[in-house]
């Protein structure tokens, strides 16, 4: 049997990426698993790549009506959840003198408010005892040029679990934080220009990575993993960062 045979997992964001590989990991352990994106082609995708214990629900998070959506389709086959990985969210970047309000507004509906309302909408079906996850980032802690806003939506998110746990105290849900750092995922590669540009940016990062490589979206999975474990019974409220150590230094 695996680590998490029996147990119900929603990942939001699982369509690429950490998400995906997140999904992965878990089903691989014998979860039962909910993955959500925005596109149906992708997430259609996603879920012929992972097969039968993967269910895909497409759904945007900045939207309320959506993740309602989600959990309605977890109820018809689950009385409850075990496991929440808060994952999705975006960014773009954008110097200040620079930001508008919609970069502001989209970015903020993503990664604060779908993060509240996804957690918030699951506690009735999350079980006592569960284990909630929420993907933040290296940039919460540092600074990056022109990357403000998404940098304090992240810093918002690694806020939520100090002040939930408290809130969930009396259930015994834990709620931790994963920080990735670089990571060679599709939406980094986006992000950096894609192609050479993006290949170059990353291969100069890896200087500042003590560890001497960027991340793959495996290495942040098995951090979700165990963060959701039984291993990690006494964690609560932590922030682990996923980053060959760049934070660190």
């Amino acid at each position: 049997m695996g680590k998490f045979e029996n147990k119900v997992v929603v990942v939001t964001g699982g369509t690429s990426g950490i998400g995906l590989a997140t999904a992965k990991a878990f089903a691989a352990e014998g979860a039962s698993v909910f993955i959500t994106g925005r596109r149906q082609e992708a997430l259609d995708q996603a879920v012929k790549t992972l097969g039968g214990r993967v269910a895909g629900v497409r759904a945007d998070v900045s939207k309320l009506a959506d993740i309602d959506r989600l959990y309605d389709a977890v109820q018809q086959r689950h009385p409850q959840i075990d496991i929440l990985f808060a994952n999705a969210g975006g960014g773009g970047f954008a110097p200040l003198g620079a930001i508008d309000e919609k970069h502001f507004d989209e970015t903020f509906a993503t990664n604060v408010k779908g993060v509240l309302f996804t957690v918030q909408k699951a506690l009735p079906l999350l079980r006592d005892g569960g284990s909630v996850v929420l993907t933040g980032s290296v940039t919460g802690s540092t600074g990056t040029p022109a990357f403000s806003v998404y940098s304090a939506t992240k810093a918002a998110v690694r806020n939520f679990a100090r002040n939930w746990i408290l809130d969930l105290k009396e259930r015994h849900i834990r709620v931790n934080v994963v920080s990735p750092g670089v990571t060679d995922t599709a939406g980094l590669n986006e992000l950096f220009g894609g192609g050479a540009q993006a290949d170059g940016v990353k291969a100069g990062m890896v200087a500042d990575i003590p560890a001497g490589r960027v991340g793959q979206p495996d290495d942040v999975a098995q951090a979700v993993l165990f963060l959701a474990s039984d291993a990690a019974s006494f964690v609560n409220g932590a922030e682990l960062f996923v980053d060959g150590g760049m934070t660190q230094i």
